[in-house]
């Protein structure tokens, strides 16, 4: 219950209240005196009989003009105002005492650590955050300082200010700080090497993917072409531009070209452009993107795409960097990294006679397979709280939690459309979402069976057999990649080394492949 008292300024008005309130036996909780002229106070209810008698006793007391009942004191309200205001915010903030133990955490910090503000209070930060600078808490600064300070595996550029008050006799006292993790760039003098590596962009917790990683971060710096092979939305041209920024080529030019989704005649002029006079709309001719990145990195999406004339030339290209343009006649010679993206059929379009087999070969100088997020259940829920995270933070709205119902919900479904599907349905959930937390009705997706690998088994005119042995050569064609020695690939399957061996051997799969086509004669390159 609380009582506001409206009253003149009178030396003792105060105790003469606290007299009243003791003859009642009030246990007094909280009182607030406004120098305007009230007084407020806070206890325990009472029973409205009470109530009636307490009152006009108050208002006996001399100097006091009224007295009545409100909902809640001045602080109250402030501190109320402050805590909504605070959990408003996107960025982490909190306040420490003097000895660096936890007073206040906003939502944002509680959705990091995924914790409650009650189990932080009274911890100290420094269990919790990496980078706190204790010794300047112990040195009672009065000037703020700006930290590096990773929190919730997160790292931030930290403004950390100094809260001086004055104790009883009016003396500044120091009694702690206030800490602002500020979601932007951190000055590249102050970022180790480790963490400007181009392929920490890359989220994951999955070893097979880690280890291609690896061997990309390797990769990077070889001037061969390089392929990258894997499903739709798996992040193939994330990879590609990681390799680009980690290698020698990283201040050059970085262009990306879809070959699937230009027509043929579009795609030779926009690849290796024309010489003047060709189209009205360049009459002095045009550079094509070979030219326009030379000295740095070219990505030919969706290779398999790619008609067969445009393979030529490009085949042609690749023996000696040099090619003409459209309605020229002389040689241009450039200096390029080729990086091609294929969803994982390009082996097959070979087999078929829709790409060029010694083309493949030369593109396939370093080939890399990208798994999908379906065998990556580990990778959901990092990927998860990592697009909330973005998505709140790009919003300006405080971070979201992810229900536990929710994370199951999202790791059981198949995601055919791989990490970028995850990535707009979190986007979708995180704009519409009205309170603080993410549960499995936020999401919306396309009712799906449990899928597994889109291999074909529908049984033609072939014998059981025969089609067993397909769906054998097609499953461990998407595997090998991932697994590209024998006892990986046996690992994976349960079976033993000599037994995938020999079925790579049946197959043509992989090393085995590579000796058998190695004794063929190669196709000479089509001379222009």
């Amino acid at each position: 219950m609380r009582l506001e008292i409206t009253c003149r300024d009178r030396l003792g008005i105060c105790q003469d209240v606290l007299t009243i309130l003791r003859e009642y036996e009030i246990d007094l909780r909280g009182i607030e005196v406004d120098p305007a002229g009230k007084i407020f106070l806070s206890f325990p209810s009472m029973a409205f009989e009470e109530l009636q008698m307490l009152m006009p006793k108050i208002r006996l007391i001399p100097n006091v003009d009224d007295v009545k009942t409100v909902s809640y004191l001045p602080f109250e309200r402030e501190h109320f105002e402050f805590k909504v205001l605070l959990n408003s915010l996107p960025n982490p903030v909190l306040s420490v005492d003097h000895k660096g133990r936890i007073d206040i955490a906003n939502h944002s910090v509680t959705a990091l650590l995924k914790t409650t503000d009650e189990a932080l209070r009274g911890q100290f930060l420094a269990d919790y955050a990496t980078g706190f600078p204790r010794r300047w808490l112990a040195e009672q600064p009065e000037e703020p300082t700006a930290e590096k300070l990773e929190l919730g595996g997160r790292w931030y550029l930290a403004q950390i200010l100094p809260i001086w008050l004055n104790d009883q006799s009016g003396e500044p006292a120091f009694a702690g700080a206030v800490i602002h993790c500020q979601a932007k760039p951190i000055p590249s003098s102050r970022i180790t090497h480790e963490e400007t590596n181009a392929f920490n962009k890359v989220l994951t917790q999955h070893a097979g993917l880690k280890r291609v990683l690896r061997d990309a971060a390797r990769m990077a710096q070889l001037h061969a072409p390089l392929l990258l092979e894997g499903e739709t939305g798996v992040g193939k041209e994330l990879v590609a531009r990681a390799c680009h920024e980690s290698s020698s080529r990283a201040g050059e030019p970085f262009l990306a070209v879809n070959c699937g989704a230009l027509p043929d005649n579009v795609a030779e002029s926009e690849l290796f452009g024309y010489g003047p006079g060709i189209f009205s709309h360049h009459p002095n001719g045009k550079k094509g993107i070979f030219e326009q990145a030379h000295g740095g990195t070219v990505l030919l999406d969706s290779v398999a795409d790619m008609s067969p004339e445009l393979q030529a030339k490009l085949l042609r290209f690749l023996e000696d960097g040099r090619f003409r343009r459209i309605g020229e006649e002389q040689m241009v010679a450039v200096d390029v990294r080729l990086i091609c993206l294929a969803r994982g059929e390009l082996l097959e379009k070979v087999e078929q006679g829709q790409f060029r087999e010694d083309l493949y070969y030369r593109l396939n100088v370093l080939s890399l397979y990208i798994p999908p997020l379906r065998e990556r259940k580990g990778d959901i829920e990092l990927l998860t709280d990592h697009f909330v995270y973005q998505f709140c933070t790009a919003l300006e709205r405080p971070i979201a939690s992810v229900s536990e119902a929710c994370l199951k919900h999202l790791s059981n479904y198949s995601w055919p459309g791989n990490v970028r599907q995850l990535e707009n349905t979190i986007y979708r959930a995180v704009s519409m979402l009205e309170g603080d937390k993410l549960e499995s009705e936020h999401i919306l997706l396309p009712d799906m069976t449990p899928s597994f690998e889109p291999l074909a088994i529908e049984l033609g005119e072939e014998t059981l057999d025969e089609a067993v042995k397909r769906f054998e050569s097609s499953l461990l064609k998407r595997l090998y990649p991932s697994y590209p020695s024998t006892r990986q690939l046996a690992s994976k399957l349960g079976l033993s080394h000599t037994a995938i061996a020999n079925k790579l051997r049946e197959y043509g799969i992989g090393k085995q492949r590579r000796k058998r086509t190695s004794k063929q004669k190669s196709t000479p390159a089509p001379s222009e």
